[in-house]
């Protein structure tokens, strides 16, 4: 656990609460009843009025259509009601002894996904969002006497239950602690485990928050019959040192128009600070 005391990071001495503890020590926590019935009434119907007034993004060409429209970003520019839950004292209470008490909001996106056989979309596999952030050979263990360093957690604001049958996103506990991003030829695999430890589903009731560490393993589980689609706000906060995704970096960046014309390479646009969309913006 930290905190930020005259600008630098610290260890943190005070007693954390146990979803802190909980996300240190296994990569993933539920806040059950964390958002008011009635802000959740009222956020949905916000949300629904954006979907109904604005397009999809359009962020990631190579997505289906039908799938795009599943997704609405950068919702705290969109959305009052957003921009408030997202600064929940339950969900910062939790997540900041783990990144500090300046940390930000680095995404924020709705998803949407109606009832749906199979989803191609990159949640559907395992993967993590970020990192992993201390990259290790394989076989070498963490040193738990060290608290494992986060950099990155992403929350979902359940709008409505989303129960097993729903696909809820699954985590491996522990394996934000490997080193390792979940290996690739199974990637697919629902029995994946890391370290003997197989998926948590984590099945949620409206106004429940889940919460998970961007490198511990993670997956949108298939949906079984009775699927009746999911509908949660999704918000990743980062250390102050994180850089923002909201928007994408063609949209909101630091540089000149002289300087992003002289950047023609894929290398020479990196280095400025021009990537392509990938987890968090796109």
């Amino acid at each position: 656990m930290l905190t930020r005391r005259r600008g630098y990071l610290n260890v943190r001495t005070e007693p954390a609460p146990v979803e802190s503890q909980q996300l240190e020590q296994e990569g993933w926590t539920v806040l059950r009843g964390a958002i008011p019935a009635a802000d959740v009434a009222a956020l949905t119907k916000e949300i629904e009025a954006i979907y109904a007034k604005l397009p999809p993004d359009g962020r990631a060409p190579q997505r289906p259509v039908e799938e795009d429209n599943d997704f609405r970003y950068e919702m705290l520019n969109r959305s009052p009601l957003c921009q408030a839950v997202i600064g929940s004292r339950a969900i910062l209470d939790a997540i900041e002894p783990l990144l500090g008490e300046d940390c930000h909001v680095i995404a924020n996106t709705c998803w949407r996904n109606p009832p749906r056989e199979r989803n191609t979309h990159g949640g559907g596999a395992w993967h993590i969002d970020a990192g992993p952030h201390v990259p290790r050979p394989p076989g070498i263990p963490w040193d738990d006497r060290i608290p494992y360093p986060i950099f990155a957690i992403g929350a979902h604001i359940y709008l409505k239950d989303c129960p097993i049958e729903c696909g809820p996103t699954g985590v491996i506990p522990r394996s934000h602690k490997s080193g390792q991003r979940p290996p690739d030829d199974r990637v697919w695999d629902v029995e994946l485990t890391c370290d003997g430890r197989g998926v948590v589903p984590l099945t949620a009731k409206s106004g429940d928050v889940a919460m998970f560490v961007s490198d511990v393993w993670h997956r949108r589980l298939p949906p079984l019959p009775g699927d009746s689609g999911r509908l949660f706000l999704q918000a990743h906060y980062g250390r102050r040192d994180i850089a923002q995704r909201i928007r994408s970096t063609s949209t909101v960046n630091h540089l000149s128009p002289e300087a992003v014309e002289r950047a023609q390479t894929p290398r020479q646009r990196t280095l400025v600070g021009l990537h392509q969309n990938f987890f968090y913006d796109g």
